[in-house]
């Protein structure tokens, strides 16, 4: 499932042709993602104007003229294909080739552009939500802070897992304690930082819930792994690379000075990687 990293750069991907534009059509070729498609979505999207284009942990929000919010997840094996008329982005087919059958929501815009939900399993999201369904989304409404905003330092992740008897691992995949972060930069985070992923959430705390120096460490390293990534996966010429320590067991800790071999646990039903050396 693509992470925040992932996200991040396929909405400043976007936000090059979204942000501005105004929606001349949607071409629906089935009646549902995950769930079904709002009530009128095509009229309700049709001549809209996007005012922004943002993301919310994994969600990207594109703000219309209209008032309302179009809120999109990829899910599992979701993405976005742009197009133009007669000239298609590089490496990719132009308008005139024969649609893939996982091609499920088609946004042409006044621009000539052309912006394609692709979807091979279905997972994805599509909602339009007013002002006040957006305040108060059972999901939306109830995330943490932004890892790379002003409000997430030592101190809110102290204060978030104080009291917490549960793996730190599991803590970061919680998103009311810290939004957008998965599996995979939990794993590289918490190596960074010297952490063990078993320990319980509550150590980086003090009682008080102050910062101390483990909650600082993780909080530096959660900004610093994930911006990483965003420059990585929006570079133009992204190609995957290996992390530090997720789907390396078995191979050196690539920690300076550090003799551990990288070993994986299944955790709450994921793979965690880790240095048993290392993280404590």
């Amino acid at each position: 499932m693509p992470e925040l990293p992932e996200v991040e750069a396929v909405r400043r991907s976007l936000d090059a042709v979204l942000t501005n534009a105004r929606i001349a059509d949607v071409d629906i070729r089935r009646p549902d993602l995950r769930a079904p498609f709002p009530r009128r979505f095509r009229s309700r999207l049709t001549g809209q104007t996007v005012r922004s284009l943002t993301r919310r942990a994994k969600y990207l929000l594109a703000s219309l003229s209209s008032g309302e919010t179009l809120v999109m997840h990829l899910g599992m094996s979701g993405s976005f294909r742009i197009e133009s008329r007669g000239a298609a982005e590089p490496g990719r087919a132009d308008d005139a080739s024969e649609p893939d059958r996982h091609d499920h929501v088609v946004f042409h815009l006044s621009s000539g552009a052309i912006v394609t939900f692709n979807d091979p399993r279905r997972f994805g999201v599509m909602m339009l939500l007013t002002r006040d369904q957006l305040a108060r989304h059972p999901v939306l409404s109830r995330l943490g802070p932004e890892p790379l905003s002003p409000d997430f330092d030592g101190a809110a992740l102290a204060r978030a897992t104080r009291g917490k008897k549960t793996a730190l691992k599991a803590a970061l995949l919680d998103q009311r304690i810290v939004a957008g972060i998965g599996n995979i930069y939990a794993c590289e985070a918490l190596h960074v930082a010297a952490l063990s992923p078993f320990r319980q959430a509550s150590t980086i705390a003090t009682p008080a819930g102050a910062p101390r120096a483990a909650a600082e460490r993780l909080a530096a390293a959660i900004k610093g792994v994930l911006l990483r990534a965003i420059d990585r996966t929006s570079a133009p010429r992204y190609r995957s690379t290996r992390f530090r320590v997720y789907d390396r067991e078995g191979e050196a800790c690539p920690r300076s000075g550090c003799r551990g071999i990288i070993r994986r646990r299944s955790q709450a039903g994921r793979s965690t990687f880790f240095c048993p050396v290392c993280q404590l």
